[in-house]
């Protein structure tokens, strides 16, 4: 994907309430989703790259709050003017939280690994492009691709791009190495995971915390409570919109409202019938009503989307009256699909969002005419069965990697099931066109493109809503990525 799977999702934990208050330099950070490894470059799940990306693994590139491309392990580049040799000059002196020294050889490995033919790198199409990656020194990296890639760099920056040792690779699903800030301390399951600072870091100077504790609070009502009682300082994807006025009204919190990258989706299985007929897939859209939706699910907080691209993206075209909610219409043509009455599974994560979303999708379409199973699964569950073996009809789930349109261009293997020639060469286009502003106007033709063939039902852009103590500074309150460098953060 990257799937979103936003580092804002979560497992249900039992929260300990009377814990110690933490010193100044010590953040516990309340998040919704606990992830079931800690390798970004083995799964997509968000959470990952939410707590781990550069704080504990980093990578060649950063990508900042503004959506600009930084230098990180690679200080700077040179492009060549065919755009197909990249030189990458790497930072001196740095060295992987095991001591071990961290080179060029890194690179190469961390990047044939993710290539490889067996590789479970859930982006391992950023990679494909690359022909030949060379050391001519210790510090110095080439990369030749085949073709021009317009998203090469800002891909650089992406946990699936974390550079990783060959000394403990196999073992970052448990134990993550990395060359970041902060160090992995522990994890322990259903309920935290610990880092603590990094002092060998080549930037530990600018490092305010010791340590940080994510905890893993799913459920509103206890990551309320937690935030009450002052044993969270931070929750910046707080799941429960309905609850800010409480934090807004209290003047030891504050409260940001920002965006995120992420498109929620009714993702339907294109390679299924019915939904494989796009007259099924143009019903579905017709029975949907965004606003009732975005009303019941997020308060009226959140910004409705008719495509698959962010509303503050430059490129938007608003597509939302494509499919103007009209059940009459939807149940026609279902009727006229022969596909009246049926039963449909709508399996969903344990998110609220998704949940939530989920219960109102099911009441419109009975409105139309299908009987929509709404099935809640476990988060383990969700990545084994839906995103892996495709086995559902539909489910809602929240996509927050940027540029990632390109997962139209998948294929049938991946779980949207969708294959069309059309738009995997019209993406190949987006993909290699280094003017923006062309760039620009084939992803306005992508987005109508997707429209009209109705891939998935596009409900709406995922806000972030964030809530911290007055003391916690530091945080994005918008994230171009799933991550949010902890360097930055401080607590007065």
């Amino acid at each position: 994907m990257t799937l979103n799977l936003n580092p804002l999702h979560v497992s249900l934990l039992a929260l300990t309430i009377g814990a110690t208050a933490a010193s100044a330099a010590d953040l516990s950070v309340g998040l919704q989703q606990e992830p079931t490894t800690l390798d970004p470059t083995s799964e997509a799940t968000a959470s990952i790259d939410g707590m781990l990306m550069q704080n504990v693994y980093e990578t060649l590139t950063i990508i900042q709050q503004d959506g600009s491309v930084g230098p990180n392990l690679a200080t700077g580049w040179e492009v060549s003017d065919d755009g197909l040799n990249y030189t990458f000059t790497l930072a001196e002196g740095v060295t992987f939280h095991d001591g071990t020294t961290f080179d060029a050889d890194d690179v190469i490995f961390s990047f044939n690994r993710a290539m490889a033919e067996d590789s479970k790198n859930p982006a391992k199409k950023i990679f494909a492009g690359i022909t030949s990656i060379t050391a001519p020194d210790p510090l110095t990296v080439e990369v030749t691709l085949k073709e021009s890639e317009a998203f090469f760099l800002f891909n650089m920056g992406k946990g699936d791009a974390a550079i990783v040792a060959p000394e403990t690779a196999d073992n970052n699903a448990t134990t993550p190495v990395g060359t970041g800030p902060f160090k992995f301390d522990n994890w322990n399951r259903g309920d935290r995971l610990t880092l603590v600072k990094n002092p060998d870091h080549r930037e530990a100077d600018i490092v305010s915390l010791d340590s940080v504790t994510f905890r893993f609070v799913s459920d509103a009502a206890a990551a309320t409570a937690a935030m009450m009682a002052e044993e969270i300082d931070a929750y910046p994807a707080f799941p429960a919109p309905e609850l800010l006025e409480q934090f807004e009204a209290d003047p030891r919190f504050k409260v940001t409202q920002g965006n995120t990258q992420g498109e929620v989706i009714l993702a339907i299985n294109n390679a299924k019938p019915p939904f494989d007929n796009i007259e099924v897939r143009r019903a579905i859209s017709h029975a949907i009503n965004r606003d009732e939706i975005i009303d019941g699910a997020m308060y009226g907080k959140a910004t409705p989307i008719g495509s698959f691209y962010p509303p503050q993206g430059e490129a938007y075209v608003d597509l939302t009256g494509t499919y103007a909610n009209d059940t009459a219409k939807a149940t026609e043509m279902f009727e006229a699909a022969g596909v009246a009455g049926s039963t449909m599974t709508l399996r969903v994560p344990p998110f609220p969002y998704a949940m939530r979303s989920a219960e109102i999708v099911q009441a419109q379409l009975a409105e139309a005419g299908i009987d929509a199973k709404v099935e809640n699964v476990e988060w383990g569950f969700w990545i084994d069965e839906i995103y892996r073996k495709k086995n559902y009809d539909m489910t809602i789930i929240a996509h927050v990697e940027p540029n990632d349109m390109g997962n139209f261009a998948r294929g049938a293997d991946y779980y949207y099931g969708y294959e069309n020639p059309d738009f995997t060469a019209l993406w190949e286009k987006i993909r290699t066109e280094a003017d923006p502003e062309v760039r620009n106007a084939l992803l306005k033709e992508g987005q109508e493109f997707l429209t009209n063939e109705a891939v998935h039902g596009f409900l709406y852009q995922l806000p972030l809503h964030g809530i911290f103590r007055n003391e916690v500074e530091g945080y994005w309150p918008s994230v171009p990525v799933s991550y949010m460098p902890l360097k930055f953060v401080s607590k007065g």
